[in-house]
């Protein structure tokens, strides 16, 4: 029996002709080198390519700065927060990504709407607060009872809101007041107090 042989060049070999994938471009019919030269040069090819696009997508990182999965640049250590379970006891995104993050969570979790949302509903608002109609709208005002926004006021405003407790009333006695009509409740019974009209 005559086994035909071929020499592959990656092995410096001989091999038989069946050791060699077939290759219709090729004279013989057979691929240049030896099966397993093949898949060991596939697999160090591929290796190649993927630590080459790697390094294209993440350049090399110097000593003290980490790449940011969030916005992709390279900060300081000291624009991270700590994370003592990774690898490097940093966080994955620099705090900046994590403030912007935490702000799109809040409005989803306590408002129940997108940044989008909100800033359609400032841009309605012409951007100022709709009660002083001078600081910039900036926090979402929402009924304490029922959990609708109402809309985006200044922080001052959104404050006195909260702190005269979402009552009409107390609001309309302290406007009465700042007016200088000072309201002097009236006794009509025992424990009942009639208000001025």
């Amino acid at each position: 029996m005559n086994v035909e042989l071929k020499w592959c060049p990656r092995c410096e070999e001989f091999r038989p002709r069946e050791a060699f994938g077939r290759h219709k471009g090729r004279d013989d019919g057979r691929q240049d080198y030896c099966k397993s030269c093949a898949r060991e040069y596939a697999k160090l090819w591929d290796q190649r390519k993927r630590q080459e696009r790697r390094e294209l997508k993440n350049p090399a990182v110097p000593d003290g700065f980490k790449r940011c999965r969030g916005c992709g640049e390279v900060k300081p250590h000291g624009e991270w927060h700590r994370n003592a379970t990774a690898s490097d006891g940093l966080s994955t995104r620099c705090k900046a990504c994590r403030a912007v993050q935490g702000r799109k969570g809040h409005l989803k979790r306590q408002y129940g709407m997108t940044e989008a949302e909100r800033e359609e509903m400032i841009a309605s608002q012409m951007g100022i607060c709709v009660i002083c109609l001078k600081a910039p709208a900036a926090h979402v005002d929402h009924c304490h009872d029922t959990g609708r926004v109402r809309g985006v006021l200044c922080f001052n405003c959104n404050s006195a809101i909260g702190k005269l407790g979402d009552d009409p009333d107390t609001v309309r006695r302290a406007a009465a007041y700042l007016e200088g009509n000072a309201w002097k409740p009236t006794l009509v019974a025992p424990g009942v107090y009639q208000l001025p009209s």
